[in-house]
């Protein structure tokens, strides 16, 4: 897991409230089913030699980190609507076209927005760090695995949703 730093993270409201409702059924049925797992294993006998156990014990901590980091993007969010300047910035759905002509739709926004219908590029990833700032009618080049890629900005607007 990545180190956590104070930097907010940009969440339209839609994906507030994803977060928001994973973390409280987490919190909830998650804890007192893992709670209900760990009692049966004990009640298996022996805890040295108790897979279930080991198994709920281990789920637990990764339940719990999962809740830490949801209470952490939760509490550090930026939610707020994304004005439409024309350039390429964290919120921003991107229409691209690539060398082979075909044409692309991307969501600019951290991998917690992720929305059904439309390809998230991250900031960090090399190809929503290379929109950012872009209009339409800039070529911009990334890096990708399988190489050096170029694409044209076709459209730029703020995601609604």
């Amino acid at each position: 897991m990545a180190p956590m730093t104070d930097e907010a993270t940009f969440l339209t409201a839609a994906a507030l409230r994803n977060l928001q409702e994973e973390l409280d059924q987490l919190k909830t049925e998650g804890r007192e089913e893992i709670e209900e797992r760990i009692a049966e294993a004990r009640s298996h006998g022996d805890l040295r030699e108790n897979a279930d156990y080991d198994a709920a014990k281990n789920d637990q901590g990764l339940m719990e980190a999962r809740i830490r980091k949801l209470e952490h993007i939760i509490n550090t969010a930026e939610v707020r609507e994304v004005e439409d300047t024309g350039k390429v910035e964290v919120g921003s759905v991107v229409t691209v076209i690539d060398s082979d002509g075909d044409e692309m739709e991307y969501f600019v926004a951290p991998q917690e927005n992720k929305v059904a219908g439309l390809f998230l590029a991250s900031p960090a990833s090399p190809l929503g760090s290379a929109l950012l700032g872009a209009s339409v009618g800039d070529e911009v080049t990334y890096e990708a695995p399988a190489g050096q890629m170029t694409v044209t900005v076709n459209a730029v607007r703020p995601y609604e949703g």
